[in-house]
């Protein structure tokens, strides 16, 4: 029975084997044209993700000229390392300790410009997502140690920022 594979801008005419045939000699067919690693990529048939590999093709219905994804690519994924991490973390910090320090503890000493309040604010605000954004592993303590500590300074600076805006009104 005749389907087409859509992988990216390929389209490839694939004959599937008997309906009664696993899934993984599919996937594992697959893996053969496009080089990449039978675990490396997802097939999915009407919407619905292919995942059982053992399961018979027949249990996906595919109907004669049906279209099956398949997704993945040829790079491989590769997993940042706890050095990586650390670096991420620290060139962050670096960088709202160089750009928004010394701004900010201008303001500090006469919190009166709206605007400048607003843009510091903001500047504090991105810095924790990013910092927010930085998965670290679960055995990676070191890691998640250093990005705490940095989440707790810009956090800090953000509070001092806030609580001078709110001192000059009293």
């Amino acid at each position: 029975m005749p389907v087409t594979v859509k992988w990216g801008k390929e389209r490839i005419a694939f004959d599937l084997p008997a309906p009664d045939t696993p899934l993984y000699a599919v996937r594992r067919s697959l893996a053969e044209y496009t080089h990449l690693p039978p675990d490396a990529f997802k097939l999915v048939h009407a919407g619905a993700i292919m995942k059982d590999d053992n399961a018979p093709i027949s249990a996906y219905h595919l109907a004669p000229n049906s279209t099956i994804a398949l997704i993945g690519s040829t790079d491989p994924t590769t997993s940042p390392s706890e050095r990586s991490v650390l670096s991420t973390i620290q060139s962050e910090l670096n960088s709202v300790r160089s750009s928004l320090q010394s701004p900010l503890d201008v303001f500090l000493l006469a919190p009166t410009d709206q605007k400048e309040h607003t843009r510091l604010g903001e500047l504090l605000l991105q810095a924790l997502l990013r910092l927010d954004g930085i998965a670290a592993e679960p055995s990676w303590e070191h890691a998640r140690k250093e990005r705490k500590e940095a989440v707790r300074e810009v956090q800090n600076m953000l509070d001092r920022l806030d609580n001078a805006w709110a001192a000059r009104s009293l």
